[in-house]
């Protein structure tokens, strides 16, 4: 006989374990699959999680979960193939109680954030791969099925945090397959590094983090960004690029790789280190309009799957929590009403428009189509930018009134003043 839940969860991520972590708290019998050998074993980020919307689910999480630093620094390097021009904030007071954000390790965290959910009441069971859903006669979703004889599970409710890889979504008729300008290609190496050098190369008290996004030369001038991301007794270094520009360009995330291990800013910050790992994932960065219809009769779409993320803030594991959490809310209302229809799982698509997930996504929703279509802002301004801070802090016989002169000249040389104004005012229309 096939089993039967309350609500069945695809996926052990950020999204899904949040949603499960809901509903078991508030009494429902839910099952987790997760196609992993454990939580945190498939999943990939980048390694910067906040605070504030796990701390709404497990208050005072970070005193006792497997974070690896809190970060008091967050850099923005806008690089050439020799240069960079900085900016950056550091405060200490990110660290106080509570703090800002922190660095994680998904193959550490997850588990962690696993056993809580299970503590709370769900059941989790790994390397179990969802393959299909099962409708009714109404092609209203009942269940899901799982690569495993008698893998039929039937659920008044189905969530869906299956990530960027969304084949069941697609399945539902929620969603198409990702365009090529719709998702980025990163991959990331775990470089191992002894506490002491980290702290002393990036200038940190122990414990104490930083991070810093690489743009410009970092992608050779394509849309995508490099990031570098201290950890207790390592480092996480990456880069990741929309795929239509590899595709047009022929290269492949790994040479971006390697070619930015050699830039003089970052080869000091990670030399000696020894990479103990290398993952790869696709990240939905459509933004607003690429995002999918998110629920329909006894179904809804949460985190990676849903496309929430925000590539300007490099936001992504928050929005998965919030949706989480917001998803599980509504299934329990759909559970206490007894009726898992579109007219009360919609709640979920409206209330997910009234927090920053997709206040923030509509903000930027003209993002990535700007910077697709103006390629000077990661090709030609990192290069003017830097001759011009060159020049400035290039002490000489020169008076500084005559520097200042040739300074404007040499802007202008490259660039039309009145065009600098109009691409600066255009920038501020699409992402201010």
């Amino acid at each position: 006989m096939a089993e039967r839940f309350d609500v069945v969860i695809v996926g052990a991520g950020p999204a899904g374990l949040s949603a499960g972590l809901v509903l078991a708290r508030g009494g429902a019998n839910v099952l987790i699959l997760e196609r992993g050998e454990y939580p945190g074993s498939k999943n990939v980020m980048g390694g910067v999680l906040y605070r504030h919307q796990l701390d709404e689910l497990l208050p005072g999480f970070w005193r006792e979960a497997p974070i690896e630093r809190t970060i008091v620094e967050q850099n923005y390097w806008l690089m050439t193939p020799d240069s960079a021009v900085t900016f950056g904030y550091r405060t200490p007071r990110w660290a106080d109680d509570p703090p800002n954000n922190f660095t994680v390790l998904r193959a550490k965290f997850d588990p962690w954030f696993a056993k809580k959910v299970e503590e709370a009441g769900a059941t989790l069971i790994t390397r179990t791969t969802v393959v299909d859903l099962i409708h009714d006669d109404r092609g209203r979703v009942v269940g899901v099925v799982a690569g495993r004889p008698e893998g039929e599970v039937y659920a008044d409710v189905v969530i869906l945090a299956e990530g960027v890889n969304n084949l069941l979504t697609q399945k539902a008729g929620l969603h198409d397959d990702w365009k090529m300008n719709e998702a980025a290609l990163a991959v990331k190496e775990v470089i191992e590094l002894p506490r002491e050098k980290i702290e002393d190369r990036f200038g940190l008290e122990p414990g104490q983090g930083a991070t810093v996004e690489m743009l410009g030369d970092a992608t050779a001038g394509m849309l995508g960004m490099g990031f570098l991301y201290t950890n207790k007794e390592s480092v996480s270094f990456g880069v990741g690029v929309l795929v239509k520009h590899l595709v047009y360009s022929g290269m492949n995330p790994n040479q971006l790789l390697e070619r930015l291990k050699q830039h003089p800013k970052v080869r000091k910050l990670i030399e000696g280190g020894k990479v103990i790992e290398y993952s790869a994932k696709l990240i939905p960065e459509g933004g607003y309009k690429a995002i999918p219809r998110l629920f329909k009769d006894g179904l809804m779409v949460v985190g990676d799957a849903a496309g929430l993320t925000n590539a300007i803030h490099r936001e992504g594991s928050n929005l998965a929590m919030t949706s989480g959490r917001i998803a599980g809310e509504v299934a329990l209302e759909a559970l206490a009403e007894g009726d898992s229809s579109s007219r009360v799982l919609c709640r979920y698509q409206q209330r997910l428009e009234e927090t920053y997930v997709l206040k923030d996504l509509k903000k930027y929703n003209h993002a990535n189509e700007f910077f697709d279509e103006n390629p000077q802002f990661l090709r030609d301004y990192p290069e003017l930018l830097s001759r011009v801070m060159r020049e400035f802090f290039t002490v000489d016989s020169t008076p500084k009134w005559d520097k200042q002169a040739k300074i404007i000249r040499m802007v202008r040389q490259q660039r039309p003043l009145w065009r600098i104004a109009y691409d600066l005012y255009s920038m501020w229309r699409a992402i201010g």
